[in-house]
């Protein structure tokens, strides 16, 4: 979820990474990557791409889980093995929220882990702080927690220029927002979320950003906004999963 790779980077392993992953194509990207993942930092992008790949199709888990523990094999420094730790605890996130197996208390402990070994000053707590967000909230059940983490994210982002981790964070601090009952406050996170996703170019992240300002939004520009993302997820070939059962006409 970290911004490498995005269309902006000059490395063209990364431009092509970017372009396959932001399409849904993780296991290409992820290839792209094998003849490097010798070394901590292609292991470990390898390994988060699988993982995210997890989340929107909600499969791969035992491929996403090799490529972790080979990743966590190559770390060989305390802020490498912070990042190891971030996504071990993301992995166990993701298999809780979905369903597949109650990992909360690893996911807590992972992400713990990492925020001892990632120095406070260094660019990658952005990330952990928001990852530590969706766990207080979706797992602790702990909205306060959760929105102090996702405000510490959205600062770092902001001043890192990580367009990518700040669409997540307005769109989770929106989220909140919304379960306030603070409909402007909602809708601004919600339309600065897709802003930045149609900007990035990143596909397959539009449709829950059109779907969750569809929740902000009244008729006929929420159902024109579920219309468009459920155009997207049909064009995804039905990722991410979890939207696509939404959006289905029985349930839309």
């Amino acid at each position: 979820m970290s911004k490498t790779g995005t269309a902006g980077g000059d490395d063209p392993l990364q431009r092509a990474i970017w372009r396959l992953r932001s399409r849904g194509c993780w296991t290409d990207a992820a290839a792209l990557l094998e003849p490097h993942a010798a070394a901590p930092g292609p292991a470990l992008q390898r390994a988060s791409l699988l993982i995210e790949r997890c989340l929107y199709t909600e499969a791969g888990w035992t491929e996403a889980e090799e490529a972790l523990r080979a990743a966590e094999a190559t770390a060989g420094t305390d802020d490498e093995r912070g990042q190891a730790a971030c996504e071990r605890g993301y992995l166990a996130y993701a298999a809780t929220l979905l369903g597949v197996r109650d990992r909360g208390d690893e996911a807590r402990s992972a992400l713990g882990r990492a925020a001892t070994l990632i120095p406070l000053a260094s660019p990658r707590r952005a990330l952990l702080d928001f990852r530590r967000g969706l766990v207080a909230e979706n797992i602790a059940g702990s909205p306060q927690a959760a929105r102090a983490a996702y405000h510490r994210s959205h600062t770092a982002a902001a001043a890192q220029g990580d367009a990518l981790l700040l669409s997540f964070t307005w769109r989770h601090l929106a989220g909140l927002a919304l379960r306030n009952g603070e409909l402007g406050e909602a809708r601004k996170g919600f339309t600065q979320s897709l802003r930045l996703r149609e900007e990035l170019g990143y596909l397959i992240g539009t449709a829950p950003a059109l779907a969750a300002l569809a929740e902000a939004e009244e008729e006929p520009e929420a159902g024109r906004l579920r219309a468009e993302a459920r155009r997207l997820v049909h064009l995804l070939g039905g990722v991410p999963t979890w939207l696509a059962a939404s959006l289905s006409p029985s349930t839309a």
